[in-house]
């Protein structure tokens, strides 16, 4: 009897502990502009996740979600949250390698790593300590979380057959980042157009072709009533990470438990996407060639040396920024010992 009595006597002093510490807590409401709508698989839903999913743990915590363009332009929110324009946002570091050519690494890199080799060196190498440093050395006033992955992307529609690398000399295509600096070296014209303005300017002419994202998305969006041809594997993104920001002021005033509940969630949510991303795909392609006549194409082993041959030229280049290189060095330290496992661990494909 006195064992029971001292333990409700334990459970109601912790409930009381509990209670103290979320009476204690200011409550935050985080305003997160986006850079995808929230529509699009893999892309614009997980933000969603994140927001039940955060608002469920947490009592003090709510998010407001905002659509492209409702509140920030995309390519301004990292701008916007570390001045304090706004207190969140959601985007991919990709998108500010104009400004920190670093950023691209913790966004996608050419030939992997894949989801699995990303997590890894993200969450115990020492890609996390390096993300937030590349921001804190460039003088953004930003706390990054990794909040969502998806799954391998096309690698681009077309509106004529590739058959070899002297097709992609002078075409215009659109390319998102580091891919885009392979693409560059292999004579393409390159331009970094938003989602939502792709079709519109591959119907225009704008472009000759384009990548954009999963089949799934790419599907929503278009693509194959204007380029039927649809090129595999996506070598430049076999897997992207994308980043909550939020405005570091805003950070450090959080309780310990609401930045812990932020990051929990957060970590929640790159499974979440990444098996989202992964189920829709299959569906997709089988769609767009059965009903609606797109023409599957798979790069020749040929053509994709030639990809990564441009793409160790454009290292040679990117390698001279001092904070590019820290943050390569490391990946590629933490990928050569990976691949001890990741050529005998799994199956051939």
């Amino acid at each position: 009897m006195k064992f029971k009595k001292l333990a409700v006597s334990a459970v109601v002093t912790v409930g009381l502990c509990s209670t103290s510490l979320v009476a204690k807590e200011k409550k935050v409401l985080l305003k997160v502009p986006v850079t995808f709508p929230t529509s699009l698989i893999g892309l614009g839903t997980p933000v969603k996740t994140f927001k039940s999913g955060l608002e469920s743990i947490s009592s003090t915590m709510k998010v407001k979600i905002y659509e492209p363009k409702k509140l920030v332009a995309p390519f301004e929110i990292l701008d916007a949250v570390s001045t304090g324009k706004v207190n969140a946002g959601w985007s991919t570091a990709g998108y500010w390698k104009g400004k920190i050519p670093a950023a691209a690494i913790f966004s996608a890199v050419p030939f992997g790593p894949e989801a699995p080799e990303y997590f890894s060196w993200l969450y115990e190498g020492n890609g996390l300590k390096l993300y937030q440093k590349m921001y804190d050395d460039a003088k953004y006033n930003v706390k990054v979380v990794p909040c969502s992955i998806s799954a391998p992307e096309t690698a681009g529609w077309f509106k004529n057959e590739i058959k070899s690398k002297e097709d992609l000399k002078g075409l215009k295509i659109r390319f998102f980042g580091l891919g885009a600096d392979v693409m560059t070296k292999m004579g393409a014209s390159v331009s970094l157009i938003p989602g939502g303005e792709i079709f519109s300017a591959l119907e225009k002419g704008v472009i000759d072709a384009s990548e954009f994202s999963m089949p799934v998305v790419d599907q929503k969006l278009g693509f194959y009533k204007i380029a039927k041809y649809n090129y595999f594997p996506g070598w430049h993104q076999q897997a992207t990470v994308f980043e909550l920001l939020v405005n570091k002021d805003t950070w450090k005033k959080m309780s310990k438990q609401q930045q812990a509940a932020v990051e929990m969630t957060c970590k929640a949510n790159m499974t979440t996407s990444l098996a989202e991303g992964e189920a829709a795909q299959g569906k997709a392609i089988k769609q767009n060639i059965e009903e609606r006549g797109v023409i599957v194409k798979k790069w020749s082993p040929e053509m994709l040396n030639e990809f990564r041959g441009a793409w160790n030229e454009a290292l040679v280049d990117l390698r001279k920024d001092k904070a590019f290189n820290e943050v390569w060095s490391d990946l590629s330290k933490f990928r050569e010992e990976y691949s001890y496992w990741n050529k005998n661990g799994f199956l051939p494909r």
